[in-house]
């Protein structure tokens, strides 16, 4: 009853919103109309096709815009369960199409892939993975190697990174930093751990992607440890780690590579559920990143989540083999297409956000928020994150995803789940899907 009130609630305020929603777009797009008619687009000396996937999150939206501003044209995929993704309805998007879910169809996936590939003459393949999709776009990118350019991880490294014991022995073994972590295959080894005698403090992180679990921040050791590890879904077919827990200062990255060699490079501080950013230089986790990238020759997109201590040393605690919503902090840069399509030399500096560029959001999400307000002051803050920050759906000149995810993509979610009786943990309009227990 109380899943029925909390979606049923949640429907009614976004029906509240939609009229401001759809003037805001209405308005944007008519004005943006005329001016794409009196300024025409110059035309690009060589435009490529490029085939993105995860065209539910704002991350391949935003991939998306650049292309298109760049010239190019963009073809954006989702599986089947997200056809209903609002980013099909960009200007940035020439076509959309969805295809079988990787986990559950990776032999449909696959074929999908380069079906659309061949059909359309598709020049390159770039995934904007979800974590259980990182490594099926691996393979299918070996699938797609003879038929156009693939901008991914082979399938072993992928498998290596998102491994969060084997990415810390690897880093060690380069002679960076890395947490203490150990692997867990049986609740019993973290009750016979001797934490007293470690002196440290742990956390547990499922390996295999969780998207409830991986919410779970306990510290270890804490009361009734017996009756909490029991709960967790420990197993040698599922093994979990358990991870030194470092006091400091979060940091998120995101880093385009070709050949081992940092293309582009971004880095914010984290946030609550990692929906604001905004760009920091950080010298020490670049140089990290540039060290780890060119030992293993990488070629793709990676991203790191780092614990930076008070004495500066940096310390990975994950490791994505995928783009990050960080990404967005590049959304006025016009060179991340080049960036991503062009090799740079071995000496070139990355390319970062503009210095002119704003801290981005979604905006409702910050709408959310507002329940937690407590003071003027509080009040104030989010003001200004707002009035001075970039809103990552909305753009002028490219309106309806802005109305089209939270009044499309997540209403029609939110029926789905009333209708099937399923409670949710929490919306997430930046990866466009509500997070769920078993969801992806």
């Amino acid at each position: 009853m109380i899943a029925v009130l909390k979606t049923t609630g949640t429907l009614l305020l976004l029906f509240l919103l939609f009229p401001f929603n759809a003037t805001i777009v209405i308005f944007s797009w008519l004005i943006s109309w005329i001016i794409a008619r009196s300024r025409p687009s110059p035309p690009v000396a060589q435009p490529k096709k490029i085939l993105l996937t995860g065209g539910k999150m704002t991350k391949a939206l935003q991939l998306a815009r650049s292309f298109h501003a760049a010239g190019h044209q963009v073809y954006l995929i989702e599986t089947h369960r997200y056809w209903l993704s609002g980013h099909r309805f960009s200007r940035a998007v020439k076509q959309f199409f969805t295809v079988p879910a990787p986990e559950t169809d990776p032999d449909g996936y696959y074929q999908a892939l380069q079906t659309i590939v061949q059909t359309h003459h598709i020049d390159v393949f770039i995934p904007v993975s979800s974590p259980v999709a990182s490594y099926h776009d691996a393979i299918a990118g070996k699938w797609l190697a003879a038929h156009c350019e693939v901008l991914h991880c082979a399938p072993e490294v992928v498998q290596l990174l998102d491994d969060k014991f084997a990415f810390c022995q690897k880093a060690r073994d380069i002679g960076l930093s890395a947490p203490k972590v150990v692997r867990i295959v049986d609740p019993q080894q973290i009750l016979n751990f001797d934490f007293v005698a470690d002196g440290g403090q742990y956390i547990l992180k499922s390996i295999r992607y969780n998207s409830v679990l991986r919410l779970d921040l306990t510290r270890l050791p804490c009361a009734h440890l017996a009756e909490y590890v029991q709960t967790l879904p420990i197993s040698p077919e599922n093994p979990w780690v358990m991870q030194q827990f470092i006091e400091g200062q979060e940091y998120c990255t995101h880093s385009t590579v070709r050949n081992g060699v940092i293309q582009l490079h971004c880095c914010a501080k984290s946030s609550p559920f990692q929906v604001n950013y905004e760009p920091v230089e950080q010298p020490a986790i670049q140089a990290w990143v540039a060290t780890f990238v060119a030992a293993l020759h990488l070629t793709g997109q990676i991203s790191f989540d780092f614990i930076q201590t008070p004495d500066g040393t940096v310390y990975p605690i994950e490791c994505n083999p995928r783009t990050h919503s960080a990404i967005t902090m590049f959304y006025n840069h016009p060179g991340l297409a080049a960036a991503y399509l062009q090799a740079a030399p071995s000496a070139a500096t990355p390319m970062t956000p503009r210095s002119d560029g704003k801290p981005t959001y979604w905006l409702y999400h910050e709408l959310w928020r507002l329940t937690e307000i407590r003071s003027w002051a509080d009040l104030r803050a989010w003001m200004q994150k707002v009035t001075q920050g970039k809103e990552a759906l909305y753009q002028f000149n490219d309106p309806l995803p802005f109305l089209m995810v939270p009044h499309w993509q997540i209403t029609q979610l939110l029926l789905n789940s009333l209708w099937q009786g399923k409670d949710w943990i929490r919306i997430d309009f930046n990866i466009g899907k509500l997070v769920q227990l078993g969801g992806d």
